[in-house]
This record gives C-alpha cells, sequence and structure tokens, in this order.
C-alpha cells in the first residue's frame, strides 16, 4: 500500500505535512508506505531536520503548486508538474493507492472528476463529514460542498453511498437515513426536500428514518444525513465555528474535542474510481497524521470496490 499525499498543500505545509507523516508512519505495517509528493529538496531538508532515516516515507518530486487562489481548471491544466497533477497521475497509473491534499479544493476536485472519473452508475461523486452524537458514534452528514445543486434522483444515492460507507468505515450496520430538511413532517421543507422525501421513503435498498432538522444533527436519530452540497457546507463551517467557541470555554470536554476536524485529517470523495480525499486549508500536523490514516482505512475498507459492486448491480440509478 502507498499511500500518496501532497506535500504542498495548505497553509502550514511543507512542515506541517512532513511532521504529520513522521507521526502516522509509526501506525503503519512494514508494506505500507507514504509518498510525499513536492518539492524534493526542500522535503528531504525537513526530513534530515526531523532526523528522519526510516524507509516508510518515500519522496516523488513535482516542482510546481498549485496555488489557493488560482481558478482550478486552468491551473490544473496548465500545472501540469504541480503536486496535485502529479498525484493524480500517480493515482491514475496505480503508482499510489490513495491521494490526499489540503490545497486548492476545486483543483482537487477536477482532478477527481476527469482524471479519476465517476464509478458506473453515479451520476454525481460527493463528500463527506463525520459529526459527533452526543451519546457517542458518528453520523456521516453528505454532501458537504461537492455539489451545491442537486435533485431528488441524486440526493436518493448520496443515501446509497453514506449507507456504504457508514457500513464500511463505522461499522454500522443496517444505517438509518435521514433528510435534513426544516421539520419533521413529511410535506415540509422546499421543493428538493418535498420531492426527496417519497423517492427516499421508496428506496428498499436504505433504512430511511425520515426528516430530522438541524437541532437534531447531534443527536443519535440517524446515521447518515443527506443534503445538497450548499446547505451541507453551511452546516459544516457553522460546526467549525461552533467547534472553535467551545474549545476555549471548555477544552476538556470530550464531546467538543470530537467536534475537531483535525481528528479525522480529510473529507473522502466517494463514488469515484480510486480514493481521494480533500484536507482544511488551515491543516496542521495532527490533521496531516489523520490525513494518512484515514486514507489507509478508505483503502483497507475497500470503499470503491463495495459502491462499485452496488451500482454495477443497477440497484439505483
Amino acid at each position: 500500500m502507498i499511500i500518496g499525499i501532497d506535500a504542498m498543500s495548505g497553509d502550514h505545509a511543507p512542515a506541517a505535512v512532513i511532521e504529520g507523516a513522521i507521526l502516522a508512519q509509526q501506525e503503519l505495517t512494514g508494506d505500507q508506505k507514504i509518498l510525499l509528493i513536492g518539492d524534493e529538496k526542500i522535503i528531504r531538508e525537513h526530513l534530515n531536520r526531523h532526523h528522519y532515516q526510516g524507509q516508510t516515507i518515500q519522496i516523488h518530486h513535482a516542482s510546481q503548486v498549485i496555488e489557493m487562489d488560482e481558478q482550478p481548471t486552468r491551473a490544473f491544466s496548465t500545472k501540469t508538474d504541480s503536486s496535485i497533477n502529479v498525484g493524480f497521475k500517480l493515482l491514475k497509473s496505480n503508482k499510489i493507492h490513495s491521494f490526499a491534499s489540503a490545497g486548492n479544493t476545486g483543483a482537487m476536485l477536477v482532478g477527481a472528476f476527469y482524471e479519476v472519473g465517476a464509478i458506473q452508475g453515479v451520476i454525481r461523486p460527493t463528500s463527506i463529514a463525520l459529526i459527533p452524537q452526543e451519546k457517542g458514534g458518528f453520523t456521516v452528514l453528505m454532501d458537504v460542498g461537492t455539489n451545491p445543486d442537486v435533485k431528488p434522483d441524486v440526493l436518493n444515492q448520496f443515501a446509497v453511498l453514506g449507507s456504504l460507507y457508514a457500513t464500511a468505515m463505522l461499522d454500522i450496520k443496517n444505517p438509518r437515513v435521514a433528510l435534513l430538511n426544516i421539520g419533521s413532517e413529511e410535506k415540509k421543507g422546499n421543493i428538493l426536500c418535498q420531492s426527496t422525501y417519497p423517492v427516499l421513503k421508496e428506496n428498499t435498498e436504505i433504512n430511511f428514518y425520515g426528516n430530522i432538522e438541524g437541532r437534531d444533527i447531534f443527536d443519535s436519530k440517524a446515521d447518515v444525513i443527506v443534503c445538497d452540497g450548499y446547505t451541507g457546507n453551511i452546516v459544516l463551517k457553522q460546526l467549525e465555528a461552533f467547534h472553535q467557541i467551545l474549545a476555549k470555554r471548555i477544552p476538556n470536554d470530550p464531546f467538543v474535542k470530537q467536534m475537531d476536524f483535525e481528528n479525522y485529517g480529510a473529507t473522502p470523495v466517494i463514488g469515484i474510481n480510486k480514493p481521494v480525499l480533500i484536507g482544511h486549508g488551515i491543516s496542521r500536523v495532527k490533521a496531516f497524521k489523520n490525513m494518512i490514516i484515514t486514507s489507509k482505512r478508505l483503502i483497507n475498507a475497500r470503499m470503491k470496490e463495495k459502491v462499485r459492486k452496488k451500482f454495477l448491480k443497477n440497484i439505483v440509478l
């Protein structure tokens, strides 16, 4: 197993990426490697600074970086030797088994959709986030920004993808799926929610709970919550702000600590042909360490194989 990481990504790169990799390699076995993609001279200088002499962390040179403020499609097509572009080339050619970056999100999505591609039958690949439940465990929230505008058939597929993820990664049997809405009643919500509810209700491949409201997100009513990416991203950013406030006021509370995005490292893109994870631009050492561990778990869970098997049966189209 070779886990590819964009060493030049994020506000605190490359130092935070490399320190995170050094921490993560302590939790890997002998056949599991980390490939740092970026400027070889700079990466090696940082590794030497930490006196790293092992063989688990390797380097693949990339001379360019796609900056955060660059137009994603243009930057991806013109900066062919950027760490993001090179990472996707390595992933596409099976030289690495996953690729993660905390760099330009748009460029990562361009690579995911056009270099790796969606699994046959998947209308829209989606991104997920884990939301801690107050009573323990986690809820899968999707979509969290990849698809701001969707239709009922797409949300229906999100429900299937989220159920697969909850089972494979969280070991939840027959996960409960809910639709995020402004009320619990079946006829509540905007046109999208009103149109989606009956579709989810009729889907025998999921365990549909019904509607839940924003105040129920930390409850244990659902294991998977589906919504459009516009709504999901607002929810996610609000939770991040909520965590920052609570962490200052009650820093040692276990539930508050679980809300820290750095515990998970990155957001997987589900429904594509290879494992791709997108991290937060402000990620520090802990986040990059967990980005690598989450990548390992995603590869071991064989998520793409499970999704491909489900959708090739044409159960949900």
